[in-house]
């Protein structure tokens, strides 16, 4: 499989930030909108990019550079 593009990574940090925001406060409908938009997106390009190959792993690979890199110096 290939590495994610940048912008995959991209969408899914926008859904990361989207859902600390969201569940920072309590829950409405509208204040979730952003968080449920973003997720949307970074799902439709997961399909997307993954054309052919396994969606699943492309996901995860996306998730693994996200919440488990390593801080910048």
């Amino acid at each position: 499989m290939a590495k994610p593009s940048d912008e995959l990574i991209q969408l899914y940090r926008a859904a990361v930030e989207a859902q600390a925001e969201a569940t920072s406060k309590p829950h409405s409908d509208e204040g979730w909108a952003p968080w449920r938009e973003a997720a949307e997106t970074f799902q439709r390009a997961v399909t997307e990019e993954a054309a052919g190959e396994d969606r699943a792993k492309l996901e995860m690979a996306v998730k693994k550079i996200v919440l488990h890199s390593e801080p910048a110096e």
